[in-house]
């Protein structure tokens, strides 16, 4: 009975320490495969290739088109120039018509219309004034020759057209002037005191005494009306 106690306890002692030993063996060989697992990855890792940059990361290059744009120094200025220097001012382009002033509008123009005198008499020739002015901010080309003028003279009440000047004689005169801003060009054309019609197409007659209007025409651009009077010619042997 002793020994039977004694062979049992022995073999309970050595079962236990044979469980110990696997237990560790088990261990061991755990931690080893992690450790090959973890070596493996690392070298996974170590050795796959770059992929291609992130065209949003700013800190990777990335390839382009070279740009078209000089670098500070060259393009137009040539070799050999300071890099230093501030760039030339860009030119002013010329005109698309070869460099010569624009033609001035009828609205950049002011056009007025004076008589020689307030009063007339039948069988008076009136000289009429017109004076243009370029009202504009720019220099510019017109023709304010005869053949863009016209004087009209109508009734004091302006309701009906007596006469203008490009009824029966018109001057083909052309002048074509640069005017710098504010300048002014004047010109006269003298009425004979006789009503026309266009083309000259009905019988001239002498206009009978009594107030008038008249206004002038350069192109488009039409002055202010201007007031006139023609009186009877006085008597013979009068006061």
């Amino acid at each position: 009975m002793y020994w039977r106690r004694r062979l049992l306890a022995g073999a309970v002692v050595v079962a236990a320490v044979i469980a110990v030993i696997i237990l560790i063996v088990a261990l061991s060989g755990r931690s080893g495969d992690d450790s090959d697992t973890q070596s493996a990855a690392a070298t996974s890792s170590t050795q796959k290739p770059a992929g291609p940059a992130n065209p949003s990361d700013p800190a990777q290059p990335s390839e382009s088109a070279p740009s078209s744009e000089a670098p500070s120094g060259g393009g137009d200025h040539g070799g050999g120039g300071d890099p230093s220097a501030p760039p030339a001012p860009p030119s002013t382009p010329a005109p698309a018509d070869g460099g010569g002033p624009a033609t001035c509008a009828d609205q950049s123009l002011s056009v007025v219309l004076y008589t020689d005198k307030p009063t007339y008499s039948v069988g008076d020739n009136p000289v009429f004034t017109i004076v243009t002015t370029n009202g504009g901010l720019a220099e510019c080309s017109r023709d304010v020759g005869k053949a863009a003028q016209n004087v009209i003279v109508r009734t004091l009440d302006g309701s009906r057209t007596l006469w203008a000047a490009q009824d029966c004689a018109p001057d083909p005169t052309v002048d074509v002037q640069v005017l710098q801003p504010g300048q002014q060009v004047s010109d006269t054309i003298t009425w004979s005191g006789t009503t026309s019609s266009p083309k000259c197409k009905k019988k001239r007659v002498q206009v009978v005494p009594g107030g008038y209007q008249a206004t002038a025409k350069v192109g488009e651009r039409e002055s202010a009306p201007i007031t006139f009077n023609i009186v009877a010619p006085a008597e013979p042997g009068g006061q």
